[in-house]
């Protein structure tokens, strides 16, 4: 008969009550949730503003199921949504500018669960719910910003050469730099060739003209588009949104998955302005964004 050592039995006996303890959070549901956070960085939220909230609930009558401070945001538990409406209400006029309330959805699972990250397993947008944005890429500010660059680069090149230039041009893919001295032109080739090595220099006349290959173009698009997504991925971590999916989908579009969030316009908020990211709101069934920017999709599924 075989026998093993006590220590064999102890360590598959806690083994399984580690994972039993790290599988109930998914017995216990989601509860309705109001989570405050802010997207500037002289605000810190901390156990002084969960009084300040406490505070405000109690005199307005609001029972809370909860709240805890975490990654410096506030996430506020209640038993039914309709106490959920009215605490939003309540916390956005005591907060006042400069914080985002926005309606959530959190495991109700025990507080000493979340602490030690027992978290429920992820369900995604389509058990879960949340919010589904579509995000278009300005591709055509990301090029003329890069033309501006190189505008400015061959300028001081030409200037540290002591090489008289007029007005740089561009059309399309290329950038005319006309040299008031045609005999300039052999100088400055040679060195604006090390400067770009991505682009093909050629002179025309007293002109030097540079033109971006299609693998260039393309490499600056999908930069611009790998700059946004960690932009945006580092966006929600900061503001402590759970479980969200930010991807690129297509050439020039980012698709960002909120799991849990229930209100589009303070998704929006969470997200940040889009023209702090050179991006537009896009897809289908859409309607005009505000300034004229663009356009936008944003479903509640």
């Amino acid at each position: 008969m075989n026998r093993y050592p006590l220590w064999k039995y102890l360590l598959i006996v806690f083994t399984i009550a580690v994972a039993a303890v790290y599988s109930l959070p998914n017995l216990f549901g989601e509860t309705p949730a109001v989570q405050v956070s802010t997207n500037r960085q002289a605000i810190i939220i901390n156990e002084q503003t969960q009084f300040k909230v406490d505070a405000a609930l109690k005199n307005a009558g609001i029972q809370t199921d909860g709240m805890f401070v975490v990654d410096n945001s506030l996430k506020v538990r209640f038993k039914d949504t309709e106490t959920q409406l009215k605490a939003r209400d309540v916390i956005e006029n005591t907060l006042g500018e400069g914080y985002i309330t926005a309606l959530n959805l959190l495991a109700d699972s025990p507080e000493w669960m979340a602490k030690i990250k027992a978290n429920p397993m992820f369900l995604g947008l389509d058990l879960r719910g949340g919010v589904h944005f579509t995000m278009q890429v300005d591709m055509k500010a990301a090029m003329q910003k890069t033309f501006e660059r190189y505008s400015g680069d061959i300028r001081r090149e030409l200037r540290r050469e002591k090489i008289r230039s007029g007005t740089v041009r561009q059309a399309g893919n290329s950038l005319t730099v006309p040299l008031q001295d045609a005999g300039d032109v052999q100088k400055a080739l040679p060195q604006l060739r090390k400067l770009f090595p991505e682009a093909t220099l050629n002179s025309d006349g007293s002109n030097i003209v540079l033109t971006l290959s299609e693998e260039a173009v393309n490499k600056v698009r999908s930069d611009a588009v790998k700059q946004n997504i960690t932009t945006l991925h580092n966006r929600v971590n900061e503001l402590g949104v759970a479980e969200p999916v930010i991807q690129q989908s297509g050439a020039d579009r980012i698709v960002v998955q909120l799991p849990g969030v229930q209100d589009t316009a303070k998704a929006k908020d969470i997200i940040g302005p889009y023209r702090d990211f050179g991006i537009a709101y896009g897809g289908g069934r859409s309607c005009q964004v505000a300034r004229g920017i663009g356009r936008q999709r944003a479903e509640r599924l």
